[in-house]
């Protein structure tokens, strides 16, 4: 009787080893593996010609490949069928540093699927050199917004889509208020969408500028996804953020913030895969 421990201990060891292979495999798959998720927000002044717009909403590649060259980000994306494609920011990482030619290679192979619309993040500007970035994505079939809007045409209707740079840029870059005035000014009052990376800016700046849709990304769904929860962890480190994942209102504004694709520096995702957004404009 005395030797049936020593003789468990070889299996609780075996086990416990397996238990480990299958966690690191499940965290593995859990931050390699694409999410397609749709979403369909219904908005009472979509003019009709926008009603069934397909916007494929992506962010936060942080410099991650999914396939050789992206291929299978890219054929995730085209399988939806999107009207436009819109990017928001955080495509390099600052830890890992830029990749000679990624950028050029993800704008090319996201614009030969559709109209793509790109805004910078944080990581854009903290890597630096952000004009010359800006060269060579829109040399590679991106529309990067800068702090402007255009007008999109579809069904012989017309919205307005505004971009605006990170808070991280210039100092004297103009101001999302400043953006909102032209806009108004220009097109009366329209029916307009803003892509902005940070979500955590929506509630208390963004919401307040009479946008319809704001999309913003920089979230990462709240890095570890939690049951009842809007995710665990903010990337700016703190508990229980809000406006990490899907839809969300405030002062009569939508937001829609995806989780984004890759993960910066040394932090991976739980219960939180990367994930293409694919959002359906309804009218009501």
């Amino acid at each position: 009787m005395a030797d049936r421990p020593k003789k468990c201990r070889p299996l609780r060891t075996m086990c416990t080893l397996a238990a480990v292979i299958l966690a690191a495999l499940f965290v593995r798959w859990d931050n390699t593996a694409l999410q397609v998720t749709y979403f369909e927000p219904v908005f009472a002044g979509l003019p009709e010609g926008f009603d069934g717009c397909w916007l494929a909403v992506l962010s936060d590649l942080h410099g991650a490949r999914f396939g050789p060259g992206n291929a299978d980000l890219f054929a995730a994306v085209a399988a939806a069928a999107p009207d436009y494609i819109f990017y928001l920011g955080d495509l390099e990482d600052r830890h890992r540093g830029p990749r000679e030619g990624y950028a050029e290679e993800a704008a090319q192979g996201l614009s030969a699927i559709a109209p793509l619309y790109y805004v910078t993040g944080n990581h854009e500007w903290a890597i630096g050199d952000v004009p010359e970035l800006k060269k060579r994505l829109a040399a590679s079939g991106a529309r990067v917004l800068t702090n402007e809007f255009v007008t999109l045409e579809r069904n012989g209707d017309t919205v307005v889509l505004a971009g605006i740079d990170d808070p991280n840029g210039y100092a004297d870059q103009k101001t999302p208020e400043q953006v909102a005035a032209e806009i108004y000014a220009a097109q009366g009052d329209p029916f307009w969408m803003l892509l902005a990376h940070r979500n955590n800016e929506f509630a208390e700046r963004y919401s307040l500028l009479g946008t319809d849709l704001v999309l913003s990304g920089h979230g990462h769904g709240g890095i570890i996804r939690l049951p009842f929860t809007d995710g665990l962890l903010s990337v700016e480190r703190t508990f229980f953020p809000s406006y990490t994942a899907g839809l969300y209102e405030e002062n009569g504004s939508a937001l829609f913030v995806t989780r984004g694709l890759g993960n910066s520096g040394p932090t991976f995702r739980l219960f939180n895969r990367p994930e293409v957004a694919v959002v359906t404009l309804r009218s009501s």
